[in-house]
């Protein structure tokens, strides 16, 4: 048998193999077919299954949204009642991840918190498949981060009530009571209206994860510590903290005018997507207004509005409107959660659309490995180091 002969190499002959055109931030590559999210950015729609937000925000419920994203349609009330029975059958946590979370420090960043959380329920993990365990997280999610304020405000833990709903559950949680019915229900249509929002970031970042066929773990993990950042999912907390500053109805105009100005942006506007208003913000504000008068803050609203009304003098022209974040994080403040806690509401609510995607991801799945195109130097002349 004739030996194999290796081709030979030419180091003064290099085909650059990398050119490529480079799409910064991937904007405009689609990296997989779904059936979960459609975005209308110029018409300011978002789809769910093919489902109009706006219509499942008025008709729906969360449970029933995330049945319909897991298994792509609307379950029929047996289907429902038997899913709300899973989902808060998985609710308590093992001992030994309260344990974990009672041994962590008291002042831990809610997110960190949250990141180190879901990556250890790995280790007390009761069997099943994938799906199965995605339904545990989104379960579970939600009590963790109850059980984490309690044990940092010095309170009690409170053991998960089967009968409550996910969102009902997660208040009577955090605050040791029952809900009135138009808490549990805002609390609801937020949880709902942050269930997905396509390959965001944080979901392109699970896809990569998952993509190398790590357990939903480990790919969820991936996504928190990628919402983690300020840039996606920390700008309900900012508008919060801008609406302090601003103080009063009065005097939004000239805080707008004076932020625009000096080139820092006013948080809870512009979107990668929408050129238009984003669909959840109009929600979001209704149900912010519906708090406030509830609450007896309607100048806290009235702020927020103004602010509103005198950005999108300055940036619409641009295509800049506000978007979900504008009164999301108002709509939390109204519910009594902590300010620090705003962005990990979003985390557990897009809980849902992560698990959502992984799983459809992995029906085709093709681990996921781009270019970058090489613009350095090749061939340099190795100098050893005592001649450096």
């Amino acid at each position: 048998m004739e030996k194999f002969k290796y081709p030979d190499i030419n180091p003064l002959r290099i085909e650059m193999s990398d050119e490529c055109q480079v799409y910064k931030g991937l904007e405009g590559i689609c990296v997989k077919e779904s059936r979960i999210c459609y975005i209308d950015g110029k018409g300011s729609r978002l789809y769910y299954r093919g489902y109009n937000i706006m219509d499942l925000v008025e008709h729906s419920k969360y449970e029933e949204v995330v049945y319909l994203l897991l298994f792509g349609e609307l379950p029929s009330r047996e289907e429902l009642e038997s899913f709300e029975r899973k989902l808060a059958s998985k609710r308590r946590l093992p001992d030994g991840l309260r344990g974990l979370i009672r041994s962590l420090p008291k002042d831990s960043d809610p997110m960190d918190f949250l990141r180190t959380t879901v990556s250890a329920m790995s280790l007390f993990d009761d069997g099943g498949d994938e799906t199965e365990k995605g339904i545990g997280l989104i379960a579970k999610a939600p009590v963790m981060l109850a059980e984490f304020h309690r044990y940092r405000s010095g309170l009690e833990p409170l053991e998960p009530r089967e009968e409550l709903s996910q969102a009902g559950n997660f208040l009577y949680m955090m605050f040791g009571k029952v809900p009135e019915g138009s808490e549990e229900r805002v609390m609801d249509r937020a949880f709902l209206l942050l269930a997905d929002h396509g390959l965001c970031a944080s979901t392109f970042a699970s896809l990569v994860t998952a993509s190398t066929l790590a357990d939903i773990y480990a790919s969820i993990t991936t996504a928190i510590g990628t919402l983690a950042g300020p840039l996606h999912g920390g700008a309900n907390l900012q508008v919060l903290k801008m609406l302090e500053e601003v103080g009063s109805p009065d005097r939004a105009e000239s805080y707008v005018e004076g932020m625009l100005k000096s080139g820092k942006r006013i948080w809870g506007f512009g979107h990668r997507v929408y050129k238009n208003f984003d669909p959840r913000y109009r929600a979001f504000k209704r149900m912010a207004r519906e708090m406030a008068e509830l609450r007896g803050r309607m100048d806290l609203f009235e702020t927020a509005e103004k602010v509103e009304e005198a950005a999108l003098k300055r940036l619409a022209h641009k295509n800049i409107y506000p978007n979900v974040d504008f009164y999301s994080g108002l709509v939390y403040y109204f519910l009594g959660i902590p300010q620090d806690l705003a962005i990990t509401m979003f985390a557990i609510s897009r809980m849902a659309g992560w698990v959502a995607h992984i799983l459809e991801y992995w029906e085709q799945n093709r681990l996921i490995r781009p270019k970058a195109k090489y613009v350095g130097e090749l061939d340099k002349k190795y100098v050893p180091i005592e001649e450096r």
